[in-house]
């Protein structure tokens, strides 16, 4: 349906496990534009299955996160090659696939403050990465640290007391702590660490997002109910 030429719109993003996804919407919520990328086709070069890497181990998978980079410079071109109108955007809202982590190399901040219109993100941010294959949501590699965490905590019903779970492999602060463990050298280059629904709002904002209370309720490093980040 089409909208009022004068209508205000609006654009919901959701940076899924296989595709990146956008949908317009009216003042009346009637859908007037839709479109998406698919990654394993519309990006072969990263040769995903299903969006996503699987490793030898069977255990540990992983998306490029350019590759989601390079998809939003592919959809925003495939909405402006369709006539989308953005000068008609008054706001935008996202979602992304939960538990995936995006970890960004120092200086990384200062790349996102400088962002110029006339190159494309994937080569802006080439060198933003510090840890280049993000670990998402299938990923249970990090049993290890995981009954680590729950040690610490004082047993599983304790950090489940404190983070509202027991420790899950796919959860980014087990994610991180294995990250510590095995890489060191990319941990400590890495200045930021978001998760993809944070990350993909940073590309907007040019500067890093906040990560919200849902998204942050599930990686075993918050504390629900004071909901500050549990020492």
């Amino acid at each position: 349906m089409a909208a009022a030429q004068d209508s205000s719109l609006f654009l919901g993003f959701d940076f899924s496990t296989q595709q990146l996804k956008v949908v317009a919407m009216d003042e009346s919520l009637n859908v007037v534009h839709q479109n998406n990328v698919q990654f394993d086709s519309d990006l072969p070069e990263f040769r995903t299955q299903g969006g996503v890497h699987i490793h030898a181990d069977r255990l540990t998978v992983t998306s490029p996160v350019l590759m989601w980079v390079k998809a939003l410079d592919m959809l925003l071109d495939k909405m402006k090659e369709a006539g989308f109108d953005f000068s008609r955007v008054k706001a935008l809202s996202g979602s992304g696939q939960q538990h995936g982590s995006v970890f960004w190399t120092r200086g990384a901040s200062e790349t996102l403050k400088n962002l110029q219109p006339d190159q494309s993100l994937e080569t802006l941010l080439q060198g933003s990465f510090s840890v280049l294959a993000s670990p998402v949501w299938m990923d249970s590699s990090s049993r290890k640290q995981c009954d680590a965490l729950q040690e610490a905590a004082g047993g599983a019903l304790r950090l489940a007391h404190i983070t509202g779970s027991t420790a899950y492999e796919r959860f980014t602060g087990n994610q991180i702590a294995k990250l510590r463990a095995t890489r060191p050298e990319e941990f400590q280059k890495t200045e930021r660490i978001s998760l993809v629904s944070s990350f993909a709002a940073s590309l907007f904002l040019g500067g890093y997002a906040a990560i919200d209370y849902s998204d942050g309720s599930g990686m075993n490093l918050l504390d629900i109910r004071s909901r500050n980040w549990s020492q």
